[in-house]
């Protein structure tokens, strides 16, 4: 690897504004919003663990994606309430590098290699109900999710050792509240274009691959397989099972996608500032209410585990 010449020791981060008052408004907000996501996802996780009748490959891969949410959540939002409420704002070279791998290794596993996997998981319980149990084995459900693991973190390797060996001479002043490639290109001396090739590779070998292969088999495929059954109600039943995670994939594709699809020099920081809160903080927080309000299975474990701390 190629040592860079930065001269950078430490990062300041901006965050969201320097008004004291809005400051603290948001910091309440983002601890009300980490509260949420933490206490969201570890209900999920128990429910899925302690209720036989969760214990199915969709629900394991829904529990694991809510293992990912929490961790994901919790790369950011502490430094962010951090920034809210203290005057030192600075984070080390070596801490904002920590933070871009880990937030990068968890999003490609999570959002990007998993939800790929759970539309495949959908589409051969709609298409071949009758042997969803046999295809859908536990030990292919294990490699499933350790190759998602791999695959994440393989990328975010690549992207974080090219990333932090450019160089960093001058401003340290980073416009945004994380460790992100739109604003370190910016503080950069000099982005190379091997960098860009780079960042185009990782982004189409994972974001758009996936995206691409969801639309193809989760979309396509399993479109086709709902409307091959005959019965309305089994065509409603289908597809309210699919709706969910419809919902989660069509919301983090279309902000990460405009996030990092775009050219360096198009880069709007205070845009893509508002843009990045959605997918780094707020979506973690929905993804447990996406599967579980609208999901039968999760009301009947909650009401159980309501009936069991009552008795």
């Amino acid at each position: 690897m190629e040592k860079s010449n930065h001269t950078v020791t430490e990062f300041i981060l901006v965050g969201f504004t320097t008004d004291p008052i809005i400051q603290l408004v948001l910091f309440v907000v983002f601890l009300g919003v980490y509260f949420l996501t933490v206490v969201g996802n570890n209900t999920l996780i128990m429910l899925i663990c302690n209720d036989s009748q969760l214990h199915t490959p969709m629900y394991f891969f829904i529990g694991n994606l809510s293992f990912l949410d929490l961790w994901y959540s919790s790369v950011y939002t502490p430094k962010i309430l951090m920034t809210c409420i203290s005057e030192d704002k600075t984070i080390s070279f070596a801490g904002c590098a920590a933070q871009f791998f880990f937030s990068a290794g968890l999003a490609y596993s999570d959002e990007c290699y998993l939800l790929a996997t759970m539309a495949y998981d959908r589409y051969v319980a709609i298409s071949n109900p009758l042997l969803y149990a046999q295809a859908m084995s536990r030990r292919l459900c294990i490699c499933l999710v350790m190759y998602s693991y791999t695959g994440g973190f393989v990328s975010a390797i690549l992207l974080t050792s090219n990333t932090f060996t450019m160089d960093y001479c001058g401003d340290n002043v980073i416009d945004d509240f994380f460790c992100d490639v739109p604003p370190l290109v910016k503080l950069s001396c000099d982005v190379k274009e091997s960098y860009q090739a780079v960042l185009y590779f990782v982004l189409a070998s994972n974001a758009i691959a996936r995206a691409h292969n969801w639309l193809h088999t989760g979309l396509f495929h399993t479109s086709s397989a709902i409307l091959r059954i005959r019965s309305t109600q089994g065509r409603l039943k289908a597809f309210s099972t699919c709706s969910s995670h419809l919902i989660s994939v069509t919301l983090y594709y279309g902000t990460i996608l405009y996030s990092y699809s775009r050219p360096s020099s198009s880069y709007s920081l205070e845009r893509d500032k508002m843009v990045s809160t959605f997918y780094t903080v707020v979506f973690p927080m929905l993804n447990p209410m996406i599967y579980s309000l609208r999901n039968k299975d999760v009301k009947d474990a909650v009401r159980k585990l309501f009936r069991l701390t009552q008795s």
